[in-house]
């Protein structure tokens, strides 16, 4: 199912079960630059819908939403509207838009089978540009010896010894 159906389908149930889109939960990565930059252009907008901001994984996110996969959170842009829907990746960012006086056209652009491609790229590369600029690095395991530079990406240079020889990890 793609990003556009999902949220089609899970707004369509909420609209069934009478529940509207009073307010969406926006949760955030508090430590990654790009988040925080997006985080604070939402809330500077004009909102039509509000957006609250709450840090992914974090005890309030975990006490709001006890059934939410919170590691996935982390992973992947994830919105949750008051009535239980649940936006990931490209679904997200356009119910986002939405919520905005500034977007909502664009919003409904973007929904569309046309728009989709746009939408899901568009997150796909906040998703790369987040990898290479979150003080953490790539999401990817820090073994002893990897080291990352933005000019040249990951390399590994070996531990030594003190008698020069390379150590093995592990």
């Amino acid at each position: 199912m793609t990003a556009t159906a999902a949220m089609t389908a899970t707004a369509a149930t909420a609209a069934r079960a009478g529940a509207p889109l009073r307010s969406i939960t926006v949760l955030h990565d508090p430590d990654c630059p790009l988040c925080a930059s997006v985080r604070d252009w939402l809330t500077r907008q004009r909102q039509l819908v509000p957006l609250v901001p709450v840090p992914a994984g974090s005890a309030e996110a975990r006490r709001r939403f006890p059934d939410l996969d919170h590691a996935a959170t982390c992973r992947e842009i994830t919105c949750v509207g008051d009535g239980g829907q649940v936006y990931r990746g490209a679904a997200a960012w356009i119910v986002c838009l939405w919520a905005l006086a500034g977007h909502r056209a664009t919003a409904h652009r973007l929904a569309t089978p046309a728009g989709a491609p746009l939408a899901r790229a568009a997150v796909l590369a906040a998703a790369k540009y987040r990898a290479a600029h979150h003080p953490t690095g790539p999401a990817r395991e820090r073994a002893a010896g990897w080291t990352y530079d933005r000019a040249r990406g990951w390399s590994y240079v070996p531990e030594r010894r003190a008698d020069g020889s390379a150590a093995v990890p592990g």
